[in-house]
Parts: structure tokens; C-alpha cells; sequence
């Protein structure tokens, strides 16, 4: 085999063949320096927070999903505030409880959001979202009519028991609002019959406790706070939902949409 010729120092022709112009490596230095320069670089806190957030929207995005109320009769209300509950993961792995005031109805989830049961309830007799700051040390006598109220929100409930012993939800500790089995100490509220009427005009009598069905009480409620707490959501009597729990607003029906595009004074 006959051997190659070695290029000398003066036959430049082979070595052009094989060398890149010097624009190229000029670019390829800079683009090197370039890179060198962002390593080396330390990354900003506000750089990683804004990263952290973008990650946190894209897990939340992928996430939304609708809570299924099963063949359960559910106002729109409560099943954007069910979709809202288990897209963002609000409940924190704990099994949770919706309450339609408007509605008088309360739905039950375990921690996947799976429904467990629904009921009717019995509410506050005031019509209103906010508990007078300092119910919950006022007895019973003093409360007026008007401050009878179910307060709205979130709420991280506890269970516990009441001055005569009796196992409660506490929802709202210090406004004294829980979630028990319906009182029918006196017979007059017909607290029982209104529970079992098919309307809902006669479901604000209480002083702003939540009474359910005993037996929905006993089989539902009672045991998913057997382990401890549990979240629950009241929906709004007089608010929106995005004021009370910062969800987005709604946006308007088609039919809403068009009486808005049609104006006042036409036909």
C-alpha cells in the first residue's frame, strides 16, 4: 500500500481544505463566551419564584377537572364551587363537605371526590354571609332575628361535642356555628317536618347551626370526621362566589349575553 504523503510546512492547500473560515470560529467564540457568561451567572430569586409559579399553574391547569355529583340534583353555583374545590386541590388531601345555603343542601366528598351522600339542612333563619363578630359568646336569648345567620367561606371543621355532651362539627368555632343532627326540642319549629318537605322556604329556622337528617348525621358525616378534620364550603347567600372564596366570575350565559348586546329601549 503506498503511504500517504505528509503535508509540509509550506503546502497551506491541505490545511485550508480542513480549516473552518475565521467568521465561523469568531462566531463560535462568541456564542461560547456567551454561554459561559449566563452559567456563570447566579439565577435571581425573583427568576426562581416566577419559574415556581409558572410550574405551580401548569400542575393546577392539567389538574382541572369536574367534580362528579352522580345523578344529585346541583345548582350551578355549587358545582363551579366542587370544580374549583378539587382543581386547585383546596381541600388538602381531606375529605370535604359542599353546602348550598341558597338551596338548603349539603353534599358530602371523601379526599378523591367521590361523592358519599346528600341531604337537606336546615339553616340559619337570616339570610346573610357574615357571622356578627361575637356571636359566639352571646347566649341564645340575646341573638336577634336578624343575626341569625350560616356564615359563607371555607372553613377547616373539627369535630367535637356541645355543653350537653352531644358529638358536633364544629365549623366555626368562635361564631359557635356547627353541623349535628337536627334538634326537635321544640315542637313548635317543626324542625323534622321541614326537613322532609320538598320545599326549601321552610329550611331557615335555626340560629345558624347546620341541622341534617340524623340518619345522614349518623352514616355520613360522623364517620368522615372519625380521623379528624375536614374542610367545608358554604356557598353565598347574598355574595358571588368570587368574592367570597377569590374564585374567577362566571361568565355570563348566552342568553344573558345577548340581553346585555341588545340594550335598553329596543324591541
Amino acid at each position: 500500500m503506498a503511504k500517504l504523503p505528509t503535508p509540509g510546512k509550506n503546502d497551506r492547500s491541505a490545511a485550508r481544505q480542513e480549516a473552518l473560515p475565521e467568521w465561523v470560529n469568531a462566531g463560535l467564540m462568541g456564542v461560547a463566551t456567551v454561554v459561559l457568561c449566563l452559567i456563570a451567572q447566579p439565577i435571581s430569586p425573583a427568576y426562581r419564584e416566577q419559574q415556581a409559579l409558572n410550574a405551580w399553574h401548569a400542575s393546577t391547569v392539567h389538574r382541572a377537572r369536574h367534580l362528579d355529583f352522580a345523578k344529585e340534583d346541583a345548582s350551578n353555583d355549587v358545582r363551579r364551587l366542587g370544580d374549583w374545590v378539587i382543581g386547585r386541590n383546596d381541600n388538602r388531601g381531606l375529605p370535604f363537605v359542599l353546602i348550598d345555603k341558597p338551596r338548603a343542601h349539603v353534599f358530602a366528598f371523601d379526599a378523591a371526590g367521590r361523592l358519599l351522600g346528600s341531604a337537606p339542612a336546615l339553616l340559619g333563619a337570616a339570610r346573610g354571609d357574615d357571622s356578627v363578630p361575637g356571636i359566639g359568646e352571646r347566649k341564645i336569648a340575646d341573638i336577634l332575628p336578624s343575626e341569625r345567620i350560616t356564615p359563607a367561606g371555607r372553613f377547616v371543621a373539627r369535630p367535637g361535642r356541645n355543653a350537653d355532651g352531644e358529638d358536633i362539627v364544629w365549623v366555626d368555632y368562635g361564631a359557635a356555628v356547627s353541623m349535628h343532627r337536627v334538634r326537635t326540642t321544640n315542637p313548635r319549629e317543626r324542625r323534622a317536618q321541614r326537613l322532609a318537605s320538598p320545599g326549601i322556604d321552610d329550611n331557615r329556622i335555626s340560629y345558624g347551626c347546620i341541622n341534617l337528617p340524623p340518619a345522614f348525621y349518623n352514616g355520613v358525616i360522623s364517620p368522615m370526621f372519625s380521623r379528624g378534620r375536614a374542610m367545608v364550603y358554604l356557598v353565598p347567600d347574598r355574595r358571588t362566589l368570587a368574592q367570597v372564596f377569590g374564585m374567577p366570575e362566571a361568565a355570563p350565559t348566552r342568553l344573558a349575553q345577548a340581553a346585555t348586546n341588545e340594550g335598553p329601549g329596543k324591541p
